[in-house]
């Protein structure tokens, strides 16, 4: 009898040890692919999209935007529908996701332009446009049934710390709240916007699951070896984060697919960098017969 019990403590030991001691073979990311749609109004449809059952597709809807279109004005965090609400509804949001579990779609923020004019960041205060924002964004995320946010604020009337402040503040509240599942921010190399950007990367790095960097803002004609450095030099900068290769669908900027677009990827990919591809946008890849 005695025999037996410490067999059994010793085989307990054993299972606990093993549940304990980390494996050597770190979990895999699933891999990704993300694209904007809804931006441009060209009736695309979740459903027009080819869906890769074998990997994780995030539809991005762009835009929202704090800013009211009946009497123009910014709404200091009170965000409004500015996408294409018509095709992409709340129930084409439940009904793609129902026929593909594959499938998350996401709220981006800002944008470039608004009502002829640029889409600022211009907050009140931290503190007001914080609490506008969650209340607006939760609304409009459960209506649609959203699992995260994307931030692509391009313009600012409001300095680097404050953008931080209430972008991270923002993140932190969804999140914890249970609203959002994972947050994107999507910077470019220009000097106003890396300012921002990397402040915000600064401080609220840990909780911001991709940087959605606009290669394709660089000019075009990129070549491969030029794309490939600034990839090196984004990955400095946003040191730790998922750094994802973006084109654009119509290769006006940035390096082009013809020009070797997937190639850098590869290359990438075999070094173990490549987190995701993401293309602006399915608006227009649709009139290309969504090629790549």
């Amino acid at each position: 009898m005695k025999h037996t019990t410490i067999s059994l403590i010793l085989l307990i030991l054993q299972a606990l040890v093993l549940y304990l001691i980390p494996t050597d073979a770190a979990p895999t990311k699933p891999r990704l692919f993300r694209e904007y749609i809804g931006a441009n109004f060209k009736n695309v449809k979740f459903s027009d999209v080819p869906i890769n059952p074998n990997i994780e597709v995030h539809f991005i809807l762009s835009f929202a935007i704090d800013y009211t279109a009946s009497f123009p004005s910014f709404t200091n965090g009170k965000f409004y529908k500015f996408w294409d609400t018509d095709n992409l509804s709340p129930s084409e949001v439940s009904s793609i996701k129902g026929k593909h579990s594959n499938v998350k779609v996401a709220l981006s923020l800002g944008g470039d332009s608004v009502g002829g004019g640029f889409a600022y960041f211009k907050p009140s205060s931290v503190d007001s446009w914080v609490s506008n924002a969650v209340s607006s964004l939760t609304r409009i995320i459960k209506q649609y049934n959203l699992d995260g946010i994307d931030i692509d604020y391009e313009h600012f009337k409001a300095n680097p710390s404050i953008f931080s402040k209430c972008i991270g503040r923002l993140i932190t509240i969804l999140k914890k709240n249970g609203v959002i599942s994972f947050a994107s921010i999507a910077p470019y190399d220009d000097a106003e916007v890396q300012s921002h950007y990397l402040t915000l990367w600064k401080s609220y790095g840990h909780l911001i699951d991709y940087v959605k960097f606009q290669f394709y803002a660089y000019d075009q004609g990129t070549t491969i070896s030029q794309f490939m450095s600034y990839f090196e030099s984004q990955a400095s900068n946003y040191n730790g984060g998922r750094i994802l290769a973006s084109i654009l669908s119509d290769g006006s900027g940035g390096l082009s697919p013809e020009n070797g677009f997937f190639t850098a990827c590869n290359r990438l990919k075999d070094q173990q960098l490549l987190a995701s591809i993401f293309i602006w946008c399915a608006d227009n890849s649709k009139a290309r017969g969504f090629r790549f």
